[in-house]
C-alpha cells in the first residue's frame, strides 16, 4: 500500500487564491473547502486507499515563542481563516483522517506520520503531498518521498539532492543559513542557498562547522535550525491500518448540505462503492 500525507493547509490556501482568479473577489463562504475535499475525492478514485490530512488548527506554535517574527496568523484572510475549522470538520465527516495541530504545525504532523507509516513494513511507500521545502527533510530515498502537485513531480532523495545540494536530514541546516522567508526568520547575513549548500558539503551539519565559520552567529544559526527542523514524535495513530479511508460517515450528507455542494456526497458514495475490498 501506499500512504499518501496531504498538507490539508497547503491546500486550502491553493483553492482559495485559485479561485480568486474567477470570482473576482466574491469569495465563496465554503469554496475552498469545497476544492480541497474534491481534491482528496480525486486521490481516492485514482487508487488512494490510506489517506491523513494535517491542518493548522491554529497557526501559532512552540516555534512563536523561539523568534518573534516567526508565521502567524497575522495576516490571513477572514475569507480564508474562516474555512479552516470547516475543513477539518467536512474531512471528517467524509471519512478522512484528520491531524488539526495546536503546539505543532501540519508540517510536523506530516513529518510525524511518515515516521510511524514508514515504519510499517506492510507500507510500500509514504507520499506528502506537499511542495514545502520544510518537508524535503522527510524524504528518505524512494521510500517516503514529496509530491508537488503543481510541478507534477515526485520527489526522492535524489532529486532533493539534485534540488537543494544537501541531503534530505540536512535540509534544517540548509534553511538554518540561507533563512526561510515563508516562515520567517532571515537566515544569516550573507549566505545564499549556493554558500549554504556549500558549507554543508564541506562540513556537514551546523554543530560541525569550525567556530571561524559563523563565530558569534553560530548560536542564531543553531536557533534558526530549531525553527526549520520539523518535530516526528506527535502521537497521531498506532496502526497504518487506521488511515484506510471507508467511505463518508453519515454525517457528510448534512455536512456536503452545509457546505452548499450536495455533489460531494453522490461523488464520495460511488467512490466509496468502487474502492478495494
Amino acid at each position: 500500500m501506499i500512504v499518501h500525507l496531504v498538507d490539508g493547509t497547503y491546500e486550502l490556501f491553493r483553492h482559495f487564491y485559485g479561485l480568486r482568479r474567477f470570482n473576482k473577489g466574491m469569495d465563496q463562504p465554503f469554496g475552498a473547502v469545497i476544492g480541497v475535499l474534491n481534491t482528496i475525492l480525486q486521490m481516492i478514485e485514482e487508487g488512494a486507499t490510506h489517506v491523513g490530512v494535517a491542518t493548522d488548527h491554529v497557526i501559532e506554535s512552540f516555534r512563536n515563542d523561539l523568534w518573534s517574527g516567526y508565521k502567524s496568523g497575522d495576516g490571513i484572510e477572514a475569507a480564508l481563516w474562516s474555512q479552516f475549522h470547516p475543513l477539518e470538520e467536512a474531512l471528517r465527516a467524509m471519512g478522512v483522517v484528520v491531524w488539526p495541530m495546536v503546539e505543532l504545525e501540519a508540517d510536523d504532523a506530516l513529518a510525524s506520520a511518515a515516521r510511524i507509516a514508514a515504519a510499517d513494513q506492510a507500507v510500500q511507500a509514504v507520499w506528502i503531498w506537499s511542495p514545502d521545502k520544510d518537508l524535503a527533510q522527510c524524504v528518505r530515498e524512494d521510500r517516503v518521498v514529496q509530491v508537488d502537485r503543481r510541478s507534477k513531480q515526485i520527489r526522492n532523495a535524489g532529486a532533493v539532492r539534485e534540488k537543494f545540494g544537501v541531503e534530505p536530514l540536512l535540509i534544517p541546516d540548509l534553511l538554518a543559513l540561507m533563512g526561510d522567508s515563508a516562515d520567517g526568520y532571515p537566515g544569516i547575513a550573507g549566505i545564499g542557498r549556493v554558500t549554504a549548500a556549500r558549507l554543508i558539503g564541506r562540513y556537514g551539519a551546523i554543530e560541525n562547522f569550525p567556530p571561524t565559520v559563523l563565530g558569534e552567529r553560530r548560536e542564531l544559526a543553531l536557533r534558526f535550525k530549531t525553527l526549520a527542523t520539523l518535530r516526528t514524535d506527535a502521537d497521531l495513530f498506532t496502526e497504518t491500518g487506521q488511515l484506510r479511508w471507508l467511505g463518508p460517515a453519515r454525517a457528510f450528507a448534512s455536512a456536503a448540505a452545509h457546505l452548499g455542494d450536495t455533489r460531494l456526497l453522490a461523488r464520495a458514495e460511488r467512490a466509496a462503492i468502487r474502492a478495494p475490498a
